[in-house]
């Protein structure tokens, strides 16, 4: 295992959203022999973060069981109404003192892996940087683009910006301010930008397929509309 780029690095897995485009709590759907909150956990764990945080809704039982599976630790989110900052929040304000960053990852990102999260942690002991994030890059009828995935890691340095309450549109603002001194790992690896949210998505993965993908012709599968 790689040596965690900050003295200490947590995973934290926001799991207190609804689901309602999914119908069903995505903590608990199951993905070649794992659950969803259970593959994301292991992500975090197997790449190198030191502790991971499950921030769970008050009263769903099936997702606090979910989470319990996995070892990690719960955090309870009695109002998620505001969005995922809610859960990000109540994560920073149960880390202790020698926490330097956390790694965010959601239940949408199931394909996430271990060597995935490795990597990104490699280029935050590089860089130092306040912000890492990936960088998947891939074409559309032989043009280049690129789209930004997950996870993101956040220095303790942005903690009081992302915990602020007057902060507006989440931890995507804190994103979008600091993407100047951002390191951006580029990669061709559509996993770090599938996002897992519909049934027709949860379906589509089922059988292999990915969103933002080149197919061999290099042409790319957008993301359903």
């Amino acid at each position: 295992m790689t040596t965690p780029p900050y003295l200490k690095t947590v995973g934290v897995v926001p799991a207190s959203g609804a689901s309602r485009r999914m119908g069903q709590p995505k903590a608990a759907l199951q993905l070649n022999g794992r659950s969803f909150v259970q593959r994301v956990v292991d992500a975090l764990r197997g790449g190198g973060c030191t502790e991971v945080i499950v921030v769970v809704p008050e009263y769903d039982d099936t997702i606090k069981h979910a989470a319990l599976e996995t070892g990690a630790r719960l955090v309870i989110n009695p109002d998620p109404g505001e969005g995922p900052i809610t859960s990000m929040r109540l994560a920073i304000e149960s880390l202790s003192d020698d926490v330097e960053a956390i790694a965010w990852l959601p239940l949408d990102f199931a394909l996430v892996d271990a060597g995935i999260v490795r990597s990104l942690l490699d280029v935050a002991m590089t860089d130092m940087a306040p912000l890492v994030i990936p960088l998947h890059e891939y074409s559309v009828d032989g043009h280049s683009r690129e789209k930004r995935g997950h996870p993101a890691i956040f220095a303790r340095a942005l903690f009081s910006e992302l915990t602020d309450p007057a902060l507006e549109g989440g931890a995507r603002t804190v994103v979008q301010h600091h993407l100047p001194s951002a390191a951006l790992w580029r990669v061709r690896d559509p996993r770090v930008v599938t996002d897992i949210d519909t049934p027709e998505e949860y379906a589509a993965v089922m059988v292999g397929q990915m969103q933002y993908a080149d197919d061999e012709t290099g042409r790319s599968t957008e993301r359903p509309a």
